[in-house]
């Protein structure tokens, strides 16, 4: 089996609600209103005809219910989105194995309550989090009860890259140009998302946390030595209070976060890199449906064929495929 653990969804009735805003995220409304997929699970079906080895774990696609609108929506329309995800699973177990939780995170009691419904009543496998929380760093304090929560409940915290294209390039412009914000963007938030969390200390302070990283992981795997480089020159000119309540370097934590291959256009030797970086035990199957331009189809093809050109042993294409998200989900 392939469980492809980072999938998107927008139901029909959370979609109808999320819709009334949607003159706050046009860009992501311009790109979902092509990816029919999202919404018609009947359509949707042929992902399954094509590969029929193939479930899906499901999570609500952008925008983050917290930048769009009030706390109190956010909140009405997380229960809304997770019920939905919840009937879907329920209503095609074969196709789709599990849910992650959608947050109102303008709102943490709000949040917690719903992780915690989630979890415990409708049976989701974890959360999904934004690189940026409403302007903020994932590793601000006001995170750290969700995140003592989901390290409770030994299930993982989904992070998906948040950079809109009003956020220019350059400082004398007002927005970003020729896909920047999302092709390179993305990328880099991730890469910034983990940093701060490692720097915030947070595998030493929730030891059993659990993080997965979209698209394999950022930069991480591309520029782990150059981090090494840099950082190792800021500890010889800082001393050691340069990683304040680090045990080790910072380039070890990155190995704690587990990464999909979730690229696009994805080739054998992007994947080498992740799998180098990250590990055999660390690295999940993930296809970014539907968002590519056969509605996702030729996303999950091309993850298929760079993991099978890379030669690997049986038993490490089972971990990616299948065997990490058994364990890392609990399934």
């Amino acid at each position: 089996m392939k469980i492809d653990i980072f999938s998107h969804v927008m139901l029909p009735e959370y979609k109808k609600a999320l819709y009334r805003h949607a003159h706050k995220f046009p860009i992501e409304k311009a790109v979902q209103d092509k990816r029919y997929f999202l919404t018609d699970m009947e359509a949707r079906s042929s992902f399954f005809e094509t590969f029929p080895d193939l479930t899906q774990v499901i999570n609500t696609t952008m925008p983050p219910l917290e930048e769009i609108v009030s706390p109190a929506e956010a909140a009405q329309l997380a229960t809304l989105s997770n019920d939905e995800m919840a009937q879907l699973v329920s209503d095609r177990p074969d196709q789709y194995i599990a849910a992650v939780a959608n947050l109102p995170l303008n709102d943490m009691e709000a949040t917690l309550k719903e992780a915690e419904r989630a979890v415990t009543k409708l049976g989701f496998k974890g959360v999904q989090i934004y690189s940026r929380v409403n302007g903020k760093p994932p590793s601000c304090d006001e995170m750290m009860p969700l995140y003592e929560m989901m390290a409770s409940f030994d299930l993982p915290i989904w992070i998906h890259p948040m950079r809109g294209g009003e956020q220019a390039d350059y400082s004398q412009e007002d927005k970003s140009f020729y896909q920047i914000f999302s092709i390179f963007g993305w990328p880099f938030d991730t890469t910034v998302a983990m940093t701060r969390l490692v720097f915030a200390g947070i595998f030493e302070k929730f030891p059993q946390i659990k993080f997965i990283t979209h698209h394999l992981g950022g930069m991480i795997p591309y520029f782990n030595d150059r981090a090494k480089v840099h950082w190792d020159n800021g500890l010889e000119r800082l001393g050691t209070d340069f990683f304040p309540g680090l045990k080790k370097h910072p380039v070890d934590y990155m190995k704690n976060f587990y990464a999909d291959t979730a690229v696009g256009g994805n080739s054998a030797g992007t994947m080498e890199c992740g799998l180098e970086f990250f590990g055999e035990n660390h690295l999940l199957f993930a296809s970014d449906a539907p968002y590519d331009v056969d509605q996702g189809r030729l996303s999950i093809d091309k993850v298929i064929n760079a993991i099978e050109q890379m030669g690997l042993p049986d038993s490490v294409k089972q971990n990616i495929y299948e065997d990490n998200a058994r364990r890392l989900l609990q399934l």
